[in-house]
């Protein structure tokens, strides 16, 4: 699913919503999880999982096709933790 799709799926879901208005509201709660991971916190949708983000500190690889060592920094990296009721969800026979 696309967020052109989940903005669609909102505005025949709820009729009172324009897909102008669905399209914005999709914006504003994926902006104000970007932003919150941005600044370091932790975001939880009861039900559905939890977002957070990683340190990955700075390590020594290797390219492949070369052999040579590469320095590889460190950085920050987005981590999703499905919930409990997510994961019985998914995992239930079709």
């Amino acid at each position: 699913m696309t967020r052109s799709d989940l903005v669609i799926a909102l505005s025949e879901r709820f009729g009172q919503l324009n897909q102008r208005d669905a399209e914005l509201a999709v914006k504003a709660i994926l902006d104000t999880i970007a932003k919150a991971l941005e600044e370091g916190h932790r975001v939880e949708i009861r039900g559905f999982g939890s977002f957070s983000v990683n340190y990955r500190p700075a390590r020594l690889g290797r390219n492949p096709r070369s052999g040579e060592s590469v320095q590889i920094p460190e950085k920050r990296v987005p981590h999703f933790k499905p919930g409990k009721a997510l994961r019985e969800q998914v995992d239930r026979p079709t």
